[in-house]
């Protein structure tokens, strides 16, 4: 038996199927209780982020999904779960690549007003079906014959029922940002997505964005050398219309989690990229990390002296906010590099991902647009910018952008790479590929959530151990961004999709 086996006897984390969301929490509850790694949760609830032993694989049961490619598909068919300002939007795109064949959110007019959207388009014949009977619809829209992918986009604390319903009814799911929110979650997920053979991937879309391409590009090419160090993040002032505003987040769902933990909530973003630069899980592996978090001060002044945020808004019957307004986080691999983490969506400060890569011959600042690489010959110590450095990065142009730079402008989404995350999942699918963002990446992304939130706990900056969430595969290289431009007969002679 292998180290990372254990035979059924030994684990209840793959038992029972999912007739309800109340079913798979308790499923949750017994995963975490057998793994070591804290009890189940109702969405919102507090949760340990205290990292265990890597829990064993259930021999005959539980099989790594390194390296697992789709089925193949000739048509693939969305179900769509959460119809707000992102999934809403997003379903346009689905429906521009794929068959979209159900849609759900709790308010009746999103739904019809998303099937209303999707058929003006004209690319499908047959409507969606809708599904809007309260909170747990979305049990039906699994439980359908018709669908190969569940995109999920809902508040985080639902990320984790509805993904893991979507794998044990025998769907692939691609999920909004964060899988999930707590490190028992995660867990349950890799291993539910193991013991199913259904792929669980993060939507990250900015790892499709033309800069973070270029740059990967430059990387595998080797002009920054070994790479030594990387940043990224998410610092976004979310103040208004965001957090306060009430409109793109209902409920307040989104400003509530600045009750709950200090962590780093949103780091993936800047994460995902640099990570996929430093073979993160295909060679490399977060082995620590540490987090430091100023003082929470921004919301509550922001609450006091906005005019817009009257007496009577909803945020004074807020709990205490906990969640540091600045966090940084440091992360040690496995081969001795580090990478530190930005998250800060409450404080004034213009948009950035503070993305940055540094190797034995050169460094990178894609928000300052300037790079540096004596590989190319530079020696006066001087960055090279404005035109100089958009030569150097249009000459490492990922292939999917020139390819479908009509339709990304078409259908847009943060300058066209919502549009080139989506395309591309569909293809993988299509041509039975591999993903190029698989279920250890992502939950090796999102578990600097919990993870640092327990780097915080007291006085804060405590050295935390990442879990190696593959499990003994992180040695072994495999595909993702870096493969070339596959044969695909969805694409015509220019490029561009038949549709």
């Amino acid at each position: 038996m292998s180290p990372n086996e254990a035979t059924p006897s030994e684990s209840t984390a793959a038992a029972g199927s999912h007739p309800s969301r109340r079913n798979v929490l308790k499923g949750v509850g017994a995963l975490g209780a057998a793994a070591g790694l804290g009890g189940a949760l109702l969405p919102g609830a507090a949760a340990s982020a205290a990292p265990a032993a890597e829990p064993a694989r259930i021999k005959g049961k539980e099989k790594s999904m390194a390296n697992v490619p789709f089925e193949g598909f000739d048509e693939v068919r969305v179900g769509i779960i959460g119809l707000g300002n992102r999934g809403g939007d997003q379903a346009m795109r689905w429906a521009a690549v794929s068959t979209v064949t159900a849609v759900c959110d709790i308010r009746p007019d999103h739904v019809a007003e998303t099937i209303s959207r999707i058929m003006a388009q004209g690319f499908q014949d047959k409507e969606p079906v809708g599904y809007s009977n309260g909170e747990e619809d979305f049990e039906q829209l699994v439980r359908r014959d018709d669908i190969d992918l569940i995109y999920v986009a809902t508040p985080w604390e639902w990320h984790h029922p509805m993904a893991k319903a979507a794998m044990e009814h025998g769907k692939h799911v691609a999920i909004e940002l964060p899988i999930a929110p707590h490190l028992d979650e995660i867990w349950d997920l890799v291993r539910t997505s193991e013991r199913t053979g259904k792929h669980c991937m993060l939507l990250e879309n900015v790892n499709y964005f033309r800069p973070e391409m270029q740059m990967f590009n430059m990387a595998k090419a080797g002009l920054f050398g070994e790479l030594q160090h990387a940043s990224g993040g998410y610092v976004h002032d979310l103040r208004w219309p965001y957090t306060f505003g009430g409109a793109y987040y209902p409920e307040h769902w989104r400003r509530r989690w600045q009750t709950r933990m200090n962590a780093a909530h949103y780091p993936m973003h800047g994460l995902g990229p640099v990570s996929a630069c430093l073979d993160i899980n295909r060679g490399d592996r977060f082995d620590e990390l540490v987090a430091v978090a100023s003082r929470p001060k921004a919301l509550a002044l922001f609450r006091e002296e906005d005019p817009r945020v009257g007496a009577d808004h909803p945020s004074w019957d807020d709990d205490p906010y906990i969640s540091g307004d600045r966090k940084q986080v440091f992360i040690k691999t496995v081969n001795d590099r580090f990478i530190r983490v930005e998250h800060d969506v409450n404080s004034p400060h213009p948009y950035s991902r503070e993305t940055t890569l540094t190797g034995t011959r050169g460094s990178l600042e894609l928000d300052n647009a300037r790079i540096y690489l004596e590989s190319l010959g530079h020696t006066n110590h001087a960055w090279r910018t404005g035109s100089a450095f958009s030569t150097i990065m249009n000459q490492h142009d990922h292939w999917i952008w020139p390819a479908l730079q009509d339709l990304a402008s078409q259908y847009g989404g943060h300058g066209g790479g919502d549009f080139i995350s989506i395309f591309r999942m569909v293809q993988l699918m299509r041509l039975g590929m591999t993903p190029d963002i698989d279920v250890y990446d992502s939950a090796a992304w999102c578990s600097v959530i919990p993870l640092s939130h327990e780097s915080l706990k007291g006085k804060g900056f405590k050295s935390v151990k990442v879990p190696d969430f593959t499990r003994g595969h992180w040695t072994q290289a495999r595909p993702t961004f870096d493969r070339p431009r596959p044969e695909d007969p969805w694409l015509d002679g220019n490029g561009r999709p038949r549709r």
